[in-house]
């Protein structure tokens, strides 16, 4: 996966020389996260009158055994059923299609073969483009009966061609409603109707702990099921190496492979809570997924306007640490005045940006929002995610040991794509 930065995160900085400018590419050098990240192509609690009379049980039952009662955890409890995977697999497997895509890429004839020297040793006869086509396979689900489904921005980018294959073995050419790099949220549309669908949980009430399935065809292995826990929730794109993406992820230790890219991630009862995404590169148990609430919100705004248009200021900023700062100094020497000891500082601002047009500096430290305290960067882009395009956002900031109060108009984010 290529990663492009539109925020600086960094989880180590070393200093070097000292730097002609002071920006954010004479810091990149400096910071380094460690992760490699591969975007790849829950538990029913007991009610409370349940759970008290278990306990009763179980207390009445130890005065008359010696031997210790082994309590059966609460999904089993609950349910019923030690197999409630398969129930949940045969209620919305078929709801859950492979993706195949396919795209054209042309080389380009280097500039040295159109130089007029080259021409007069070799004549015409220089090199003609030419062409590659690339193919990827991924995983969706269908939110539609009349054939919309939602899979990742990355499984669909770009593509010449996209195919939906059914679990019943139907196959349909897809039309790419519309995708979103920076949540890495599509929308495909299939000539189909009365087609099975998934209900759809509530993924800002999800606990880590939760007991998750993964449906989808990793490796081309289709309809491939696994299944573990919710390993951990509110996992920003910094924390796991892909800070370009606005999301908060679902962690999970649910086995998920290149090929489940789209897929669902569901919980017990078979709604689907998020949508897998990503793994890290090396490392075992550490899947992740975007939460259904923000899948649902832009997978909408993709079928009504084909895009996403996402609040931009135009900044770099590292989040201001004591050790961070003591780096930086060692770095900047007199060329910054950072006198704050927490807060978001800004490394660079872009040109022309609306951040430049308000007037922010490099070396401003960011200390509120719309009146909100900040001091983590993850706070800063979910407050700028929430702000209007075009409304007038205030911002406070320390410049110089004073107090600045900034409004700035947010813009739609450029989003740069891969070629």
């Amino acid at each position: 996966m290529k990663t492009r930065n539109h925020h600086l995160t960094p989880k180590n900085i070393h200093p070097r020389r000292l730097p002609h400018r002071w920006g954010v590419d004479n810091i990149l050098g400096m910071l380094s996260s460690g992760v490699a990240v591969v975007l790849l192509g829950s538990c029913s609690l007991l009610p409370a009158k349940t759970f008290e009379t278990q306990q009763r049980e179980t207390q009445a039952q130890k005065t008359i055994e010696s031997n210790p009662v082994i309590v059966p955890p609460p999904i089993f409890s609950s349910s019923g059923d030690p197999n409630f995977v398969v129930k949940v697999v045969q209620q919305v497997g078929p709801a859950v299609v492979r993706i195949d895509s396919s795209r054209t890429i042309t080389s380009r004839v280097p500039d040295e073969f159109n130089d007029p020297l080259f021409r007069r040793f070799f004549g015409d006869a220089t090199p003609q483009p030419r062409q590659r086509v690339e193919r990827g396979s991924g995983s969706g689900f269908i939110i539609n009966s009349s054939g919309q489904i939602v899979t990742n921005s990355h499984v669909v980018d770009g593509a010449d061609r996209v195919t939906v294959t059914l679990k019943d073995g139907r196959t349909f050419d897809g039309k790419v409603l519309g995708e979103d790099p920076v949540t890495d949220v599509a929308t495909i549309k299939i000539d189909a109707n009365n087609l099975p669908t998934l209900s759809v949980g509530n993924s800002d009430a999800l606990q880590p702990g939760e007991a998750v399935i993964a449906i989808g065809n990793p490796l081309g292995l289709n309809n491939t099921v696994t299944s573990g826990i919710i390993s951990a929730t509110g996992r920003s794109g910094s924390d796991i190496g892909a800070s370009d993406k606005r999301v908060d992820y679902i962690q999970t230790d649910a086995a998920i492979n290149p090929g489940n890219s789209g897929g669902p991630l569901l919980n017990a009862r078979g709604q689907v809570i998020a949508m897998n995404t990503a793994i890290i590169r090396g490392a075992q148990g550490l899947g992740f997924a975007i939460p259904i609430n923000t899948v649902q919100k832009i997978a909408q705004e993709l079928i009504a306007k084909g895009k996403v248009d996402h609040p931009y200021l135009g900044v770099q900023m590292v989040t201001l640490t004591p050790e961070n700062k003591e780096r930086i100094k060692n770095v900047a020497g007199d060329r910054l005045n950072i006198t704050a000891d927490d807060g978001v500082l800004l490394v660079e601002i872009v040109p022309r940006s609306p951040a430049s047009v308000a007037g922010l500096r490099v070396g401003d430290v960011i200390k509120s929002i719309n009146n909100q305290p900040v001091t983590k960067i993850e706070e800063v882009q979910k407050l700028v995610e929430k702000s209007q395009i075009g409304t007038k956002l205030p911002i406070e900031v320390e410049r110089n040991g004073q107090i600045v109060q900034v409004g700035i108009q947010p813009a739609p984010l450029p989003v740069r794509r891969e070629g």
